[in-house]
């Protein structure tokens, strides 16, 4: 093969690792369905719907969930709503990040967490499933414990045995007038994530 040939089949080769590189899955987790819409468990589905209504994005329903895409400063942001119910969470997750080619090092799942006060965010980039089965499908189809979460508050102010009718329940008027700001904030950390690179965006948002 002559020189300009590999050259030319080089670039395009460097080209589309650089495009791999630059392309983020953002996982919102959620129970599909107009009784969960909203509830504590769904935070993962409003975090991304704030996002889409924000910037005028339109998700529509493709294979395992529902997809929109944002693009960014040469970042391209594919958010997913699995619609698989939070408990089969994974599948949807390998499925996208396979099609579209992308690092498991850009992946961003958001959750819901018990363990954290309202409002609180936290950023990792591995950790154990702490009890959500969300979280526990996607460790096991990704067969992996190093992915990156972004847990959201909901605080754990429930009676023992109330877990459930807990995490399923809508958010208080209190509740209401907090969110959007922490909405605001959430939607920062997901740009911060593509544009600045996960430890940078750990060392901004966590704890605030």
């Amino acid at each position: 093969m002559c020189q300009f040939l590999k050259n030319l089949f080089k670039s395009k080769k460097n080209i589309k690792e650089q495009d791999t590189m630059k392309k983020y899955l953002i996982v919102g987790l959620g129970n599909i369905g107009e009784k969960y819409e909203n509830t504590r468990h769904n935070i993962g589905f409003k975090v991304l719907d704030y996002f889409a209504n924000q910037e005028s994005l339109t998700f529509e329903t493709q294979k395992l969930g529902d997809i929109t895409t944002y693009k960014l400063k040469g970042r391209t942001f594919i958010f997913l709503k699995p619609n698989t119910y939070m408990n089969l969470s994974g599948k949807a997750v390998l499925y996208w990040l396979t099609k579209e080619n992308i690092l498991l090092e850009n992946l961003l799942i958001i959750t819901d967490d018990l363990n954290l006060p309202f409002g609180s965010i936290r950023l990792k980039t591995k950790g154990s499933d702490g009890g959500h089965n969300g979280l526990k499908d996607i460790q096991d189809k990704l067969n992996t414990v190093k992915y990156n979460r972004f847990r959201f508050g909901i605080s754990d102010a429930f009676s023992k045995g109330k877990q459930i009718d807990y995490v399923l329940g809508e958010w208080t008027d209190e509740e209401n007038k907090i969110l959007k700001e922490r909405l605001e904030k959430s939607v920062d950390l997901i740009k911060s994530f593509a544009l600045a690179g996960i430890n940078n965006t750990m060392n901004t948002f966590n704890g605030k």
